[in-house]
């Protein structure tokens, strides 16, 4: 067996490029460095990029999901439903407000909450739906809306991985109440960490606000009050800002949003055409009302093929693979009680391949061939 040495193909690799260096000079030659004037303009192009009247910038989507269910008023004694097949922030975020993620199953081939398997899940203490875009692809929000609406439940989207996605032509993040982002270094823009939480609601807004720094009047906002005052702390809050050097990072990549999308969508079509021809792997499925960013690019081995296996394999070839994401259910921090099977089968047999703006057809093409000589070993 060969020794692997160092990644050939990385999993992922963050673009950076001058425009960066020059935003992060700008604000170090301000002396603002904390939050203030670049936090106010990244906020700004997120606002009027999605079309909300509200962004928020935080120090992760973490973040933004908690002041989301705190500013819908979600606490103790509340049930939440969160999309099973997602990260831990999601269902965190909802033990951090002292409430109970319950978690619903979903759609094996878009990897999202399953709408049909919403209401039965839904009790008299259920206050809201936390569907999550996974990888990018947005979430059934029609049914999901409708289903809402039905039990006058809130919606918060966890859109971490999809800020340019779109869902019947509205983009991700702004169909429910609220909508949270993440600028983590895997995501299609980054910051290295950083958050966002946009709505078109004045009462989640401000609320969310008021808690990213510590219950109290933010310190940009008070220098420019003109006057002396001294802040009261009203509610207890957290120390979720985000620092100017960061969102100039950010404010830099999103002028290449666009650019970044739309060649994360071409290495997709590329990655589709290799893996229709090999057995034992079944390319992402794309629902035709949406337009994904492929966050990350994540297809399905077939079962019998030992998924983590693969992932040894192609990792001492040079290839860097990882798993899907994780089901929710059956992590042991949330005790939970809740069956949802589809996602179980999908968290043992998703893998993420290589997707970066960087990374070259030849490239993907080469990862392939190794990709599928090592399924047929394993077969």
């Amino acid at each position: 067996m060969k020794e692997f040495t160092m990644d050939k193909i990385p999993l992922t690799r963050p673009y950076f490029g001058q425009e960066e260096i020059d935003e992060i000079k700008k604000v170090l030659d301000s002396g603002w460095v904390a939050q203030g004037p670049k936090v106010q303009e990244f906020e700004k192009n997120v606002a009027e990029h999605l079309g909300t009247r509200y962004a928020v910038a935080v120090t992760n989507c973490t973040a933004a999901l908690h002041l989301a269910l705190l500013a819908l008023g979600i606490g103790p004694g509340d049930d939440v439903l969160v999309a099973d097949y997602t990260f831990p922030a999601t269902g965190h975020a909802v033990l951090y407000c002292g409430a109970r993620p319950v978690f619903v199953d979903i759609d094996p081939r878009t990897y999202n909450i399953d709408p049909d398997r919403i209401e039965e899940n839904i009790t008299p203490k259920t206050r809201a739906i936390i569907p999550v875009h996974t990888f990018g692809q947005p979430a059934a929000m029609d049914a999901i809306l409708e289903v809402a609406n039905d039990h006058d439940l809130a919606i918060i989207e966890d859109a971490a991985c999809a800020l340019g996605a779109r869902y019947r032509g509205r983009y991700a993040g702004t169909i429910g109440d609220v909508g949270c982002f993440s600028f983590h270094a895997r995501k299609g823009i980054t910051t290295g960490e950083g958050g966002m939480l946009v709505t078109d609601r004045d009462d989640i807004a401000v609320k969310a606000r008021h808690l990213a720094v510590f219950g109290m009047t933010a310190a940009w906002d008070r220098e420019r009050g003109g006057t002396f005052t001294i802040p009261e702390f009203t509610d207890l809050g957290y120390n979720y800002k985000m620092s100017d050097i960061t969102a100039a990072v950010g404010v830099a990549q999103m002028r290449r949003l666009d650019t970044f999308t739309e060649r994360r969508r071409e290495l997709a079509r590329t990655w589709d055409r290799y893996l229709d021809g090999i057995d034992g792997i079944t390319k992402p499925f794309v629902d035709p009302n949406a337009e994904p960013v492929y966050q990350s690019y994540v297809a399905l081995i077939d079962p019998g093929i030992d998924r983590d296996r693969l992932i040894e394999t192609l990792m001492i070839e040079g290839i860097q693979t990882q798993i899907g994401t994780y089901a929710s259910h059956i992590q042991p921090v949330y005790r939970s009680r809740n069956r949802c099977d589809r996602s179980l089968n999908v968290y043992h047999r998703a893998i993420a391949l290589p997707l970066y703006v960087t990374l070259r057809e030849e490239e993907i093409g080469n990862a392939a061939r190794i990709l599928e000589r090592t399924l047929g070993e394993l077969q």
